[in-house]
């Protein structure tokens, strides 16, 4: 069995935090730290095919959410808070309403139940275009993928996943190749008839699309104590766009 790479910081109740598409536990290292001086344990979690977990060409959330369960018995942990962004806030939707008894709170960071269409194409075809052995250092990726992705945070975003496999030879720390053959999982819908009772709370950035005001009802269908909150002045990726009220609804939600 493959236990999915994590970094542990801190001491305290676990905290999980699960990444979205293409990314990986460490973009949540400045909130992790903050986390962790607030008195709790917090992991962050690399998903199968991202950061430095295992590389699969099996990709879909009964997956994501038996790797999570694998994590959780091989570490030991009981009474768990999940925090979920964007593709990871499905994955522990999932996962709190198939083991509801291992999970105390849960978090979903700017996605709702609903199935959403893939969108990711245009991503997908920039990074399938470099060629590391032309593009060889991180400025000309930046480049090759600005042909298609204008916008500086996104690349920056994706780059992050940039790393050394050899001298002179740059590689994507996820397997580009299964989220290209998998992209369609990405946007399936929770399983209706799915119900988690336990406190919940969503986060939507106000100019984002991803949870909408037709998403509520829904949203209360599977989780009944939920509450949605907004963070101001924020799209998909509100917690690095506006981090000083996302930090500060997660933990007045925490702390209650």
């Amino acid at each position: 069995m493959q236990i999915l790479h994590s970094r542990i910081i801190g001491e305290g109740q676990p905290l999980l935090i699960l990444h979205g598409y293409f990314g990986m536990g460490d973009n949540w290292k400045t909130h992790a730290n903050k986390f962790a001086e607030d008195g709790f344990e917090v992991h962050l979690i690399d998903q199968r095919n991202h950061g430095r977990s295992f590389h699969s060409d099996e990709f879909d959330y009964e997956l994501m959410v038996e790797d999570l369960h694998n994590y959780i018995e091989h570490h030991n942990l009981e009474k768990v808070i999940l925090l979920g962004h964007s593709m990871g806030g499905k994955t522990v939707m999932l996962f709190a309403t198939e083991y509801e008894d291992l999970v105390e709170k849960l978090i979903v960071a700017d996605i709702s139940p609903r199935m959403y269409p893939p969108h990711h194409n245009e991503i997908l075809a920039a990074l399938n275009s470099v060629d590391f052995s032309v593009q060889n250092s991180r400025k000309l990726v930046d480049e090759k993928l600005a042909e298609l992705i204008p916008e500086i945070g996104v690349r920056g975003f994706l780059t992050k996943s940039l790393y050394w496999k050899e001298k002179g030879m740059l590689a994507y720390r996820f397997n580009l190749k299964s989220l290209t053959e998998n992209n369609n999982e990405v946007g399936v819908a929770l399983p209706s008839f799915t119900i988690y009772e336990g406190e919940t709370l969503f986060l939507r950035g106000a100019n984002s699309g991803y949870i909408t005001k037709e998403d509520d009802s829904l949203i209360l269908a599977h989780f009944p104590k939920a509450e949605i909150k907004t963070i101001t002045n924020a799209g998909h990726w509100l917690h690095a766009e506006n981090p000083k009220d996302f930090y500060r609804e997660v933990v007045e939600f925490l702390k209650r």
